[in-house]
């Protein structure tokens, strides 16, 4: 599976050791940013990330700063882009067991890189399933195309 990966200065130690562990599970790792640690500010490297997942570069993207909510906010702005920020493996496995997120943002100051690499091995083994939570992804793709979710209940009914 091809992955995009960004990070921010504070995470880029955390996606450097991601990236090899990525790589040890057969994962093509594709890096949007230079992972040095100089600053960088974080919405370039979401949008870098948003972009080769929603064009189909990427399968699906991995993201770290800070907190994970700055670059978590800003890949949801790429349209087709829905990324989930997770705290633990099992938030990470939800996001795309019933959100079918296709990018992962994580926080590198307040998690362990073990449950870093933990909630990504979660994410990615898991898989969307469909069925009821297909609606509501079609509901959240409505909100990005400016419509009313509520609109969409008696189309997906019939």
């Amino acid at each position: 599976m091809k992955i995009a990966l960004g990070s921010d200065h504070r995470g880029d130690e955390p996606a450097a050791e991601l990236a090899g562990l990525l790589r040890e599970h057969g994962h093509e790792v594709q890096p949007v940013g230079p992972c040095d640690g100089t600053s960088r500010d974080y919405p370039d490297e979401a949008y870098l990330v948003g972009t080769a997942v929603a064009s189909g570069k990427a399968d699906l993207g991995v993201l770290i700063c800070g907190s994970g909510n700055g670059v978590c906010i800003a890949a949801n702005k790429v349209p087709g882009i829905r990324a989930a920020l997770a705290c633990n493996a099992e938030t990470a496995a939800m996001s795309r067991k019933h959100n079918n997120a296709n990018v992962l943002c994580l926080s590198g100051d307040g998690l362990t890189r073990q449950t870093i690499n933990d909630a990504v091995l979660a994410w990615l083994n898991a898989e969307f399933e469909g069925g009821r939570h297909e609606r509501r992804v079609q509901k959240i793709a409505a909100i990005e195309r400016g419509e009313n979710p509520a609109d969409l209940n008696a189309e997906i009914k019939s």
